[in-house]
């Protein structure tokens, strides 16, 4: 039985139909990255699993329809960190972590010593240890992110959605957080669902990749087996001609490098 399973989902915004039959499954212990051009659906696709977005079809995680679930038990189950956090307010960033305990606590409770411990693991797992009393509003954008990924991690929940997580950080950033996700799903029965802007960082990175246009999942491609030509014809769809190589850095790790081909003239162009 596969992890998470979404079935003929549907969903859009004012009456606007983004998604139409959307079909995906996600194994345990799997990072799955999810690429589209702009306004694709990523975000909608996102939102509408872990129940933020009305929409139609099954989403179902463990056996469990998400569409059943109450909200405190659905955020138990499910983490979404979007692209930006939202808080506009003096707050710690140790706080901010500890909201991600809110469904686990009772009207008026406070978190408990093993919470602040568990929050404070987390923002070290992420490379914020010593930040917790700082003002979250006198981070960085790229540090903001990672404190909102360390209060998903924190809460528990056994599957992560995200939404262009590394927008905001820089290269040695980006691969250590893919790094740290990729060692959290292995840990227990977890998975992940990455939207990615990255399509490098996603190909180097990630289990699987949904390639997403016109609404549906157009192709999923596993870089550890696929071919280089069915990879690019996949990508090229999205972005245009590119061309994929697999070298190895000086360390002997095997990579595949995205190069960005001309595109061909239009007509009136020349030759």
């Amino acid at each position: 039985m596969n992890f998470l399973t979404v079935e003929g989902l549907d969903a859009g915004y004012g009456g606007r139909t983004v998604l139409r039959g959307v079909d995906l499954s996600l194994e345990a212990g799997s990072l799955v990255g999810l690429l589209g051009a702009n306004g694709s659906g990523k975000t909608t696709l996102l939102k509408a699993i872990c129940g933020i977005l009305p929409h139609t079809g099954r989403c179902v995680l463990e056996g469990a329809p998400l569409e059943s679930l109450r909200p405190r038990e659905l955020a138990l189950r499910c983490g979404y960190i979007p692209q930006r956090s939202g808080i506009d307010i003096d707050i710690s960033v140790l706080d901010v972590v500890l909201m991600g305990f809110n469904p686990r606590l009772g009207l008026l409770q406070r978190p408990t010593a093993a919470m602040r411990a568990a929050a404070a693991d987390a923002l070290a797992r992420v490379g914020l240890a010593g930040r917790e009393e700082e003002n979250y509003r006198q981070l960085s954008e790229g540090q903001r992110q990672l404190c909102i990924l360390a209060r998903t991690l924190a809460a528990g929940a056994g599957l992560l959605l995200l939404d262009e997580p590394e927008s905001a950080l820089d290269l040695r950033h980006r691969t250590r957080m893919l790094a740290l996700l990729r060692r959290w799903v292995q840990t227990g029965r977890r998975g992940a669902l990455a939207a990615l802007h990255d399509p490098g960082l996603a190909l180097n990175g990630c289990d699987r990749l949904l390639v997403l246009a016109d609404g549906r999942v157009q192709a999923v491609l596993d870089p550890a087996a696929d071919t280089l030509e069915r990879m690019e014809a996949a990508l090229s769809a999205l972005y245009g001609p590119v061309s994929l190589q697999r070298c190895r850095s000086r360390s002997g790790a095997e990579q595949i490098v995205l190069l960005k081909e001309p595109e061909p003239p239009g007509p009136g162009e020349g030759r």
